[in-house]
């Protein structure tokens, strides 16, 4: 199995990689340091799994997640996570990760996750398992404010996510490569269908989806 390791710490990610190529069926082709990087990292080198952190700067893992999953269905995502949060547990599964474990997950399991979503099933451990039963089992209506982050585009989130970190729209253009008009009009467009009506409400929206890292 072919696999590569996203994560902006770098004793985790090497720590990681000595376990894993410890393992005979299991190899490391890569590692990323953010979602931006992951994402053409698994067009070039196509792994089978890809153990995927979540809170990230500039693109988080969540964004990350539906993005490969869009582009290149056949990968597997694995989330490995400090945060055990219905916001992140959810937000993962519904970008398409195959399965969810929080980091101090023993590697016997971090292993045994591995192998199961590389073989098609879904692997959550038992913590996450319970949150995600109860979650759904009570989930409210949407109301003003509470639209999910799928109704916007891959595009707006990515702007969403630096704006809320602190980019100027200016800053923002210069990372995606796009006129500050072009940022600007993004921001409408996310206050619209988000049904918010300030920056300042967009950067409480983005942490409380999970989609920024302000919290750590």
């Amino acid at each position: 199995m072919r696999i590569l390791i996203v994560d902006n710490h770098r004793i985790l990610c090497e720590g990681l990689r000595w376990l894993i190529e410890r393992e005979p069926d299991m190899e490391v082709v890569g590692e990323a340091a953010d979602g931006r990087t992951a994402v053409r990292l698994v067009g070039q080198i196509r792994p089978d799994v890809v153990l995927m952190d979540v809170v990230m700067p500039e693109l988080n893992g969540i964004e990350a997640t539906r993005q490969i999953r869009r582009e290149y269905p056949d990968v597997r995502v694995l989330a490995l996570s400090m945060h055990v949060d219905k916001r992140y547990v959810i937000g993962m599964l519904e970008a398409g990760a195959s399965g969810y474990l929080p980091k101090d997950s023993p590697f016997e399991e971090v292993a045994r996750a591995v192998r199961a979503v590389a073989g098609g099933q879904v692997y959550l451990s038992p913590r996450v398992a319970s949150l995600v039963v109860e979650e759904y089992a009570r989930k409210p209506v949407a109301g003003p404010g509470d639209a999910s982050p799928q109704a916007l585009s891959p595009r707006e989130r990515e702007v969403l996510q630096l704006l809320a970190e602190g980019c100027t729209a200016r800053e923002a253009g210069r990372r995606l490569h796009v006129s500050v008009k072009t940022i600007e009009t993004h921001r409408r467009n996310i206050l619209r269908k988000l049904e918010l009506d300030t920056v300042a409400d967009l950067v409480r929206y983005a942490i409380r989806n999970g989609l920024t890292p302000l919290e750590d």
